[in-house]
């Protein structure tokens, strides 16, 4: 059924009762063209253009619990492109410009809202690093500008931009583009049009092994049968690191444990995502008016889907220094991701040591804003079997060639 006003109406009357699955629930075939393993929104996302832009029939996406259990329902949903290298900047920006015509494309609202990310600055290096920041985002036709504390107290009044706050706040980048989506809506608009494009969803499909020969990738061994495949891709977040052993070899990838949490609700108040890198918070206000509130990555390695306490009481005091206001709220509920970080803080798309196998990992931080565009370009590179333009300096060689696209310290990349 195609979502319209009309559709709406229609089951309105008959209460809702009539809403077609948003997609099937088919059993395993034995063998396909593709296999993407993770059922997040970069796996569905890939299988997505897989089908629509390059006309393969045969694909699967294998997800060892549901679709979108994993890091896609669990970050903050904050979509942005101000990065500061152009590799980086360049891949953003075109996810974020997919970003904006996407609910027409998907016929699916993912409920994005460019209401706008702000990035403050708490000293004169924090000034300086902005100004850089903007004068690059400039010439890579990226919209960034500076406002400085008074023009920021009249675009978010809530922000104490006072002489006594305790973390001064001295300006901040403010990209409008930016904002926020529904992370529920991506994963289920990209998994209702893959369906539709007869892409097979396995649900509750463990993969336990990959199978090779010859130094080619035949299938992957999962837990409801062997299935075939000459291409597979593994596109599974924070345990991409655990699938490549399978496959027998090492990634430059540590895992870590990344929590959020959320305010009860509260009338609509902050319209807009505030960013601080050096107090380390962030937060923006859902559609249901509870504050979505994260920070950093806990410091140690784990596949916990929890974080530590102390993390969330350093960012409550620092959420709390920036927004005198909100001291009153209490914490509804939190939860964690398990994020695969690189050495240099950006992704690894492209081609593996193994023949047909092919990786989407190592976004850290950062992977829910480049999903669309992450999987458009990652289904270039399975399709044709060459680097898309926009993932070639990602690919895994530039851990031997030096070519690193280092944003972990030039653009504060966290988020």
């Amino acid at each position: 059924m195609r979502h319209s006003f009309f559709s709406l109406i229609r089951n309105a009357l008959g209460h809702h009762r009539n809403w077609p699955p948003l997609w099937r629930a088919p059993d395993p075939k034995a063998a396909y063209d593709v296999i993407l393993i993770g059922g997040g929104g970069h796996g569905l996302a890939t299988a997505y253009y897989l089908a629509k832009e390059h006309g393969l029939k045969r694909i699967a996406v294998v997800e060892k619990d549901w679709i979108g259990g994993g890091n896609s329902a669990r970050n903050t949903a904050i979509v942005r492109s101000n990065y500061l290298w152009d590799a980086s900047a360049h891949l953003y920006e075109h996810s974020l410009k997919i970003w904006e015509g996407l609910s027409r494309e998907l016929n699916f609202n993912v409920m994005f809202s460019q209401r706008g990310v702000l990035n403050l600055a708490h000293s004169l290096h924090d000034i300086r690093e902005a100004h850089r920041r903007i004068r690059a985002n400039d010439l890579n036709g990226i919209d960034a500008e500076w406002l400085d504390p008074a023009k920021l107290a009249s675009y978010c009044p809530l922000l104490d931009v006072s002489s006594e706050a305790r973390y001064p706040v001295l300006g901040a980048t403010l990209q409008k583009r930016g904002g926020t989506a529904r992370h529920d809506a991506v994963v289920w608009g990209f998994a209702r049009a893959a369906d539709r494009l007869g892409v097979d969803i396995l649900q509750h499909c463990e993969v336990t092994d990959i199978l090779r020969e010859g130094g080619k990738v035949t299938g992957v061994e999962t837990t409801r049968g062997v299935i075939k495949a000459p291409k597979v891709a593994i596109v599974a977040a924070g345990h991409a690191g655990t699938l490549a052993a399978m496959a027998g070899f090492r990634l430059p990838l540590v895992s870590h444990p990344l929590q959020a949490l959320v305010s009860e609700p509260m009338k609509p108040l902050l319209d807009c995502v505030v960013m601080s890198n050096a107090v380390h918070v962030y937060v923006s206000q859902s559609d249901k008016g509870e504050l979505v509130i994260g920070a950093g990555i806990d410091p140690y390695a784990g596949y916990a889907q929890k974080g530590s306490f102390s993390l969330i009481t350093e960012q409550m005091g620092a959420l709390v220094s920036l927004f005198p206001r909100f001291s009153r709220l209490r914490m509804m509920r939190s939860w964690g991701g398990i994020v695969d970080t690189t050495p240099d803080a950006s992704p690894i798309i492209g081609k593996s040591p193994v023949e047909g196998l092919y990786l989407n990992c190592g976004w850290g931080t950062g992977g829910f804003k480049a999903t669309p565009g992450s999987g458009h370009v990652f289904a270039h590179t399975i399709a044709r079997n060459a680097p898309h333009p926009l993932a070639a300096p990602f690919s895994l060689e530039r851990f031997t060639t030096g070519a690193l696209v280092d944003e972990h310290g030039a653009a504060g990349v966290a988020h």
